[in-house]
């Protein structure tokens, strides 16, 4: 059983992780449509709106819950070996963080839905990182578990952290200078 249940947290999570990816490219172009005269920048945000509610709602929301009970169910499966393994313990807060950084992205379409645009593209881009960084170091603890070195450990997402920014950096650069 928990092989399986194993198979659909996977499924679920790559299904939830795309979703945070995408709402948040949308969010870019979102923003950037609001540079453009009318009426086109009623016609694109009426549309990002709408690619943004159906995303969240039909794919992303759910597969948040999902990969939520099968992680649930894994650890109950398992419960007196998983509990205590500090390599499970570090993943879920970072699992909790990854779940704050989804309600931030709910809080954003309700805020661009109303018309309000906190955050540039550039910043938008820079948020859009902070989904790889978790990615990163939920998917290295849970295949590493204990062999994980944790000097190492931290070192490597601190400079997949530089490397994302100075990417995003760079591509502000060449994007600009057109």
């Amino acid at each position: 059983m928990y092989q399986y249940v194993l198979s659909i947290h996977i499924i679920f999570v790559v299904c939830w992780m795309a979703g945070l990816f995408y709402i948040v490219r949308l969010f870019i172009y979102h923003t950037e449509a609001q540079e453009k005269p009318e009426p086109d920048r009623t016609i694109l945000s009426n549309q990002f709106e709408i690619m943004e509610r159906r995303l969240w709602n039909v794919i992303t929301v759910p597969s948040m819950f999902l990969v939520l009970a099968a992680g649930v169910t894994m650890v109950c499966l398992n419960f007196d070996y998983l509990i205590h393994q500090p390599w499970l313990q570090i993943k879920l807060c970072f699992v909790a963080g990854l779940i704050v950084y989804h309600y931030i992205c709910q809080n954003k379409i309700k805020q661009m839905r109303k018309g309000i645009f906190k955050w540039t593209s550039t910043q938008l881009r820079i948020w859009n990182e902070v989904a790889t960084i978790f990615l990163f170091a939920i998917v290295f603890l849970a295949v590493l578990k204990d062999g994980l070195n944790w000097i190492f450990g931290v070192v490597g997402i601190i400079a997949v952290s530089v490397i994302l920014m100075c990417a995003v950096k760079i591509y502000k650069y060449y994007r600009t200078k057109d």
